[in-house]
């Protein structure tokens, strides 16, 4: 199909899913969308026997859509600058400390307990993948992505202050997973045993700190070229331009481009908005950037349900998958815990901030890219499948129970 086509499909289609689960179901858009989409997957496959040509043409549609490309070259970018540019600076520098810990040493946890468990695990099924395979994947399955659930916490009136640690760690833990994972892939490709940890360090930094730098630039160029100006047509431009100009330019510069629009997105949505913006300026960015989130979640959640036309499941990877689910929970309780247990010395947490937040880490789209990045030589049919399983679970049942779980811990610490 022609990339005009595909790109109608996937409008149409997401479009058509939001208003029916906004109409009739009335879940969280992203989980209702996506729910809609995996159910519709399930009936094609199962009508496989009676319309095989029916099937045939909707796994080809599917197949033909770049999953990984789509996501990290374009909606990721975008994505990231539409959360980031809600976040309140002044309220985020109050949360740093947990934020920073949280996203960075919570996500290098995380990777690693996953990688080793499930080193373990392929060990116990009697197929071996090597150590550095399992830590690339426990740097897919880390990056979690609470924004989908975020609403639905707020309902249920948790702090104001957990609510910016939440906030504050998804966006950030997206652009340290991709750098973890940047840095094992290239220790992959090298081989273990010809690995220089020195330059492995230095490609880290290079990825994490040149990225921070970088959005501070973009941030401050889009600052003065706002200042300069007085319509809300030409502004909404400029920051679409950081946005794709910028992700383009972080890819050849080798610096992380998602941690540069996060600090990007900051920097416009606080210094340039309030500061270089008039009210209608203002207003107008605002619910650019908010529909454009809208839109894009919701295409990004029906594109994740779809994807089940081309995955192909066996009963042990469905079994290893279940057990990565467990796996996947009791990472991110422990990548949480030893951070706020250590903060807790100098800092106050809410009650229950371990519980929400290991119970709101769901796993998302960006999981799903990062696998399907892999190379084939690098078990990425397997990782693909267990990822997917993974993030199925954690957007139904975790994403769908999280506002009640939340209500229960406040009620009873009441």
């Amino acid at each position: 199909m022609a990339i005009s086509g595909l790109i109608t499909f996937t409008i149409v289609l997401a479009a058509v899913f939001a208003y029916l689960n906004h109409r009739f179901i009335k879940w969280p858009p992203t989980i209702g969308i996506m729910v809609l989409s995996l159910g519709t997957s399930v009936v094609l496959v199962l009508s496989g026997q009676v319309y095989p040509a029916l099937v045939d043409k909707a796994k080809q549609l599917a197949a033909s859509i770049n999953f990984r490309e789509l996501l990290m070259n374009f909606m990721l970018s975008f994505l990231l600058f539409a959360g980031a540019i809600h976040i309140d600076a002044g309220k985020l520098k109050k949360q740093a400390w947990p934020v920073l810990l949280l996203s960075t040493l919570g996500t290098l946890i995380s990777t690693m307990l996953v990688g080793g468990m499930t080193w373990e695990v392929f060990q116990l099924f009697r197929f071996p993948i090597p150590f550095i395979y399992c830590l690339l994947f426990g740097a897919v399955i880390s990056p979690t992505d609470p924004i989908a659930v975020l609403a639905i916490l707020r309902r249920a009136n948790i702090p104001e202050s957990l609510d910016v640690k939440i906030s504050g760690e998804s966006l950030f833990n997206d652009g340290v997973a991709v750098v973890i994972f940047v840095t094992l892939l290239e220790a992959a490709h090298s081989g273990i045993a010809a690995v220089d940890f020195i330059d492995v360090g230095k490609l880290f930094m290079q990825e994490a700190v040149g990225g921070l730098l970088f959005g501070a630039i973009l941030g401050y160029m889009g600052y003065f070229a706002l200042r300069s100006i007085d319509d809300y047509n030409v502004e909404v431009l400029v920051t679409v331009a950081i946005v794709a100009g910028g992700y383009y330019v972080a890819g050849h510069l080798h610096v992380s481009g998602p941690l540069a629009m996060v600090v990007a997105g900051i920097i416009t949505g606080n210094k340039t908005r309030y500061e270089a913006l008039s009210d209608r300026s203002r207003d107008y960015l605002a619910k650019f950037w908010e529909l454009i989130d809208e839109i894009l979640n919701a295409i990004l959640f029906m594109l994740i349900g779809l994807e089940m036309l081309v995955i192909k499941i066996n009963g042990m990877l469905l079994l290893i998958g279940v057990i990565g689910i467990f796996i996947a929970l009791f990472a991110r309780w422990v990548s949480v815990f030893l951070p706020v247990k250590f903060l807790r010395i100098r800092m106050h947490f809410e009650k229950n901030t371990v519980a929400i937040l290991t119970w709101g880490g769901l796993r998302g789209g960006l999981s799903v890219a990062l696998a399907l990045s892999l190379d084939q030589s690098m078990y990425r049919d397997e990782f693909v499948v267990i990822t997917y399983i993974i993030v199925v679970y954690s957007i139904l049942v975790q994403g769908l129970t999280i506002g009640g779980f939340a209500r229960w811990l406040i009620k009873r610490d009441a």
